[in-house]
């Protein structure tokens, strides 16, 4: 692949102990571009963060929610205008309901642990 992959984690946080942090790690850790998503944060693991998906100005190729479902279903509408990124709900971030909005959307919708899908356990990230 010429380009690095990039992902937006969305619930990101800066509690070590969370999964939204456990990916931002895990996808530095496997060389990715990551960019943080939290409306509060400025920085997380050291890297700069983002209020919203719409406010990184690179391509994004993966976007990793870990939201209440609430919360999720919010933002979906969003995400329609990043073009060809796939939409990873991970365990606890979607209702079958939710899942159907984004697939209405028309987005690339993904329900699996994406540290799992980069050949990574989240408990290697303690």
């Amino acid at each position: 692949m010429a380009d690095k992959q990039t992902i937006a984690v969305v619930g990101a946080s800066t509690d070590r102990a969370k999964f939204g942090n456990k990916c931002v790690r895990a996808y530095a850790h496997a060389g990715w571009t990551v960019y943080p998503i939290h409306p509060k944060e400025s920085a997380i693991e050291g890297l700069p963060v983002h209020a919203s998906v719409g406010d990184v100005e690179d391509r994004i190729d993966r976007i990793s929610l870990y939201l209440p479902p609430a919360l999720t279903s919010k933002i979906l509408p969003s995400f329609t205008s990043i073009e060809g990124a796939e939409v990873w709900f991970n365990p606890g971030a979607a209702t079958p309901d939710v899942v159907a909005e984004a697939r209405a959307l028309g987005l690339d919708v993904r329900e699996a642990c994406s540290i799992v899908d980069i050949g990574l356990s989240p408990s290697m990230f303690r």
